[in-house]
């Protein structure tokens, strides 16, 4: 059937070798592009977000304040709240990268990158993010901005990578989720009380500025 050729990780266990060496050209072609972006930021954020909603304003502003102060902005590269945050940095000078993912539905990049990577494979893009970026922020989103979320506290839990600044930005939004945590999650004991230390939530583009300030020293 043509159309599950879609799922790549099905191509896989097909063991076609040629493969692999696909996914270390994506590898190796990433290192190359964002080796020399400096100290960055990763904005998520939804995709379904139009220039006139206040949440894609707000993405911006925060954007435009982090590339004022010195920091590189990645986003997934696409549109919504990734294009607001790659608009924010441009205008305001600033490295604006976007890690563009090919998806059977066809997501377009944004017009702001002046740095653009593609990925075929999500796995090899995670490695991008999580390498390069010295932050993250979640602006609200779904599926996608809650799995780059909680890949990053697992990989800061189990002592994958340093841990560094996370932001979720939008008490309104990620209210619940923390509650839910807090009641459900803590009181049975999958999660200690510590681990909530490792994010923060910040209602305004100058505290989660102010926060990333004091942890990512330029």
């Amino acid at each position: 059937m043509n159309g599950s050729r879609q799922y790549l990780i099905d191509d896989l266990s097909m063991k076609e070798s040629w493969r692999l060496f696909k996914i270390m050209a994506e590898l190796v072609d990433g290192f190359d592009s964002l080796s020399d972006i400096g100290p960055a930021v990763s904005i998520f954020g939804s995709a379904r977000m139009t220039p006139d909603e206040p949440l894609y304003q707000l993405t911006e502003k925060l954007a435009g304040l982090l590339a004022k102060t010195g920091y590189t902005v990645i986003t997934g590269g696409g549109p919504g709240l990734m294009e607001a945050a790659n608009k924010g940095a441009a205008a305001a000078g600033g490295a604006s990268v976007g890690l563009h993912i090919h998806l059977p539905f066809e997501q377009k990049y944004n017009q702001y990158l002046n740095l653009r990577c593609d990925f075929r494979y999500f796995f090899v893009r995670k490695v991008m993010f999580v390498k390069y970026a010295m932050a993250y922020v979640a602006m609200p989103g779904g599926f996608g901005t809650l799995d780059e979320l909680f890949e990053a506290l697992v990989l800061i839990q189990t002592h994958r990578i340093k841990p560094f600044p996370i932001i979720l930005m939008g008490s309104d939004y990620w209210g619940g989720l923390v509650d839910w945590l807090k009641k459900e999650v803590i009181t049975r004991k999958f999660l200690g009380e510590e681990d909530l230390d490792m994010f923060r939530v910040y209602d305004t583009p100058e505290e989660v500025v102010a926060f990333i300030k004091r942890h990512v020293i330029l």
